[in-house]
């Protein structure tokens, strides 16, 4: 049976948690009672923070950077005492534009950020993961890592290699009692994605009003999802509810089955 206070007092920790999606992600563990430790590459995101949710500990660290993340560890080992939920939701959108016009730095960033970075935060949380209580890892993937993007091969394949991880995490920790699963999510609406559409409409020649119909019309709810939906989730997955749950795509995309 679900412990409506499951989260209360759980230590976690977000990657990515000052702005968008991940901002959302933190306000619901807080608003549940978790002691919750964030990092950021934007300081400005981090100040706004720290004046909106001055309980929260947060410090400035790129999850592609060995040595940062090594940093990021040790802080959140002085402001929690310990781990029990980690949340790898660092990523970027990478290029937009099809295979043969991308550069070599622009699919090895995606790559670092999108999937190294998760490796990195891994490696680290899973000693302290195994003294913690119902420890858990989610993995932030995206409806582009089941369904495949056209035009965005590089983000496509990031998130597809973190299904790989997440599967493969959840066997190699399950006897130690900690749950992976992934999150994907299908279009959130907010800055990002009107970004993409942006660079999408610019490299087909369209206007970004059409590509934006297109996106709102994918799946079968005709609507993006939002960062709160995303959060909802990410809570579940970390929560008793889901104390049976592992290795799982958890999809949050309002029926999506193609994407464009």
């Amino acid at each position: 049976m679900w412990n409506g206070n499951s989260l209360a007092g759980q230590r976690v920790l977000v990657t990515a948690g000052a702005s968008g999606i991940g901002l959302d992600i933190v306000r619901a563990f807080a608003a549940a009672g978790a002691r919750v430790f964030v990092c950021d590459v934007q300081p400005e995101s981090l100040d706004r923070l720290s004046t909106e949710l001055p309980e929260v500990g947060s410090c400035l660290a790129d999850v592609s950077n060995e040595e940062q993340v090594a940093r990021l560890f040790d802080a959140a080992d002085r402001e929690l005492g310990g781990l029990d939920v980690l949340v790898n939701n660092a990523g970027v959108a990478g290029p937009t534009g099809g295979v043969e016009t991308l550069s070599l730095d622009d699919w090895n960033r995606t790559l670092a950020v999108n999937i190294t970075g998760q490796f990195l935060c891994a490696r680290l949380a899973v000693p302290r993961l195994r003294q913690g209580r119902h420890p858990s890892i989610v993995n932030l993937s995206s409806a582009a890592g089941h369904l495949g993007m056209p035009g965005r091969s590089p983000y496509a394949a990031s998130k597809w290699a973190v299904i790989g991880f997440t599967k493969t995490l959840a066997l190699e920790l399950g006897a130690d009692g900690i749950r992976v699963n992934a999150i994907l999510p299908g279009a959130v609406d907010g800055p990002r994605i009107r970004a993409v559409i942006a660079a999408k409409a610019q490299a087909l020649g369209k206007p970004i009003e059409e590509i934006t119909r297109i996106y709102t019309s994918q799946s079968a709810l005709n609507r993006m999802v939002t960062a709160g939906d995303i959060a909802n989730m990410v809570l579940f997955a970390a929560s008793d509810l889901a104390a049976s749950v592992t290795g799982q795509e958890l999809v949050v995309d309002g029926h999506t089955q193609a994407l464009s």
